[in-house]
């Protein structure tokens, strides 16, 4: 027997049997519940998406009061421990993991792509030389688009393949150039020689050294970094990349509207609120005084609890590890020793472990970035490399989904009725507004 919800609207009395699909309601079945026969029909009302699903998806699963993450069914922690981040983007983008021969085709066809036109350097000169490195990531992924005309061509498999291509291979790039160019340094160019996360560290700290050595350390943590933020189910800046997309522009420039939803500090600011966070601490000796703040409501924890997880985020594990073996090379900070302490603290006090605020994944990562001597402005680009991949997975699922059209959120109309237009000089004295604040 099918699933269905029966809802008895108490302003008719009529009652309505919805069908469940997959743990969910439509919320177009509400439609039929109108006083008028001329009326829409009831809406749903949720701002923020807090319990609504925009889309079926089969990319990845979250189960946050269990902490569980898994892309394509495989657990986040697995795919941290034996897989590699270009072999983690084919199973986001292609659904099942590579045999020998895809994993080295699909690695040459992202090596080949890592260059960018002589015209993007121009385009990345033209930035004042304090502009954010997010800003200026944004604004390059945009005009991408203008180089690549093709790419309008979304239902154009092989011209989806090349874009997808080209993102993930150029992300890299773009990131770096920004960076370089934010220090007023020569831009490096890729070393396809190298790994996927090695080259991206060569294109930002080579100097003069004929061949940028890559500390194999360092390059596995942002390799294992790169695959824990691949893809987060339908968060801010997906969502984004699926409304953007939703009206069929080219995949570039629905990239950079997902990087603008990134660019936030609610989203992939986080990392770099912890840093201020501990910074502003400044010592272990200090760290009472700052909780009792937090309880008092003087003071915000960042780097804990999160939308989803209700239990400690699997992400933040894996990357406390990390951030272990890099300050083994690159040396430890007294600030990391304040973030222990704070966690340690966190997880055995009450009032933090009744609202369930366990450490999440920024906690960690900008304290890896930090240490590899990376300004806190570069944290939300680090961020957007490895995302390229599950945003354009995401978009291409939405787009090849014969439900999906184009996103149109309805909205409760809170505003005046019907008025008539008054000349101007018969119009009552209107009092100005007092701005709060």
């Amino acid at each position: 027997m099918p699933e269905s919800l029966t809802v008895t609207d108490n302003r008719t009395g009529r009652s309505y049997d919805l069908p469940i699909e997959n743990g969910a309601v439509r919320a177009t079945s509400f439609e039929q519940m109108h006083l008028e026969d001329d009326d829409h029909g009831l809406l749903v009302y949720d701002p923020a998406f807090l319990n609504t699903a925009s889309c079926t998806s089969r990319i990845t699963y979250i189960d946050g009061d269990r902490g569980i993450l898994r892309y394509r069914g495989y657990p986040i922690e697995q795919l941290a421990e034996s897989s590699t981040f270009l072999e983690t983007a084919y199973l986001l983008i292609h659904g099942d993991l590579p045999n020998g021969a895809e994993a080295a085709a699909w690695e040459h066809d992202i090596t080949i792509h890592t260059l960018v036109h002589e015209n993007v350097k121009s385009f990345m000169d033209g930035f004042h030389h304090d502009a954010h490195p997010m800003g200026m990531l944004l604004s390059t992924v945009g005009a991408l688009a203008t180089f690549y005309p093709g790419a309008t061509q979304i239902y154009d498999e092989e011209q989806r393949r090349i874009s997808i291509y080209r993102l993930i291979a150029k992300m890299p790039t773009l990131a770096a150039f920004a960076y370089r160019h934010s220090r007023g340094l020569p831009y490096n160019y890729p070393d396809n020689d190298l790994s996927y996360p090695g080259n991206f560290l060569g294109m930002l700290f080579k100097m003069v050294e004929p061949r940028y050595e890559v500390v194999p350390e360092i390059e596995k943590a942002l390799d294992v970094l790169f695959i824990l933020h691949a893809d987060h189910e339908q968060n801010c800046s997906t969502n984004a990349m699926r409304v953007v997309g939703s009206s069929h522009p080219d995949p570039y420039s629905a990239t950079a509207a997902a990087i603008a939803a990134l660019y936030g500090p609610l989203h992939g600011g986080a990392n770099e609120a912890v840093i201020h966070m501990v910074e502003r601490i400044g010592s272990v000796e200090r760290i009472p005084e700052f909780i009792t703040g937090v309880k008092s409501g003087k003071e915000r924890l960042m780097g804990f609890g999160h939308r989803v997880y209700k239990n400690y985020d699997p992400r933040a594990k894996v990357i406390k590890r990390m951030a272990d073996q890099v300050l083994a090379v690159t040396g430890t900070t007294p600030l990391l020793d304040v973030a222990r302490e704070l966690e340690k603290i966190a997880l055995e006090d009450e009032y933090f472990v009744s609202r369930k605020l366990y450490p999440n994944v920024d906690f960690y990562s900008g304290f890896i970035y930090q240490a590899l001597g990376l300004p806190v402005e570069m944290f939300p680009v680090l961020f957007a490399i490895p995302r390229t991949a599950g945003w354009l997975s995401q978009w291409e699922e939405s787009l090849l989904d014969k439900e999906q059209k184009i996103a149109r959120p309805r909205q409760v109309y809170l505003g005046e009725a019907a008025r008539d237009y008054e000349p101007m000089d018969s119009r009552q004295v209107q009092r100005p507004k007092v701005l709060a604040g």
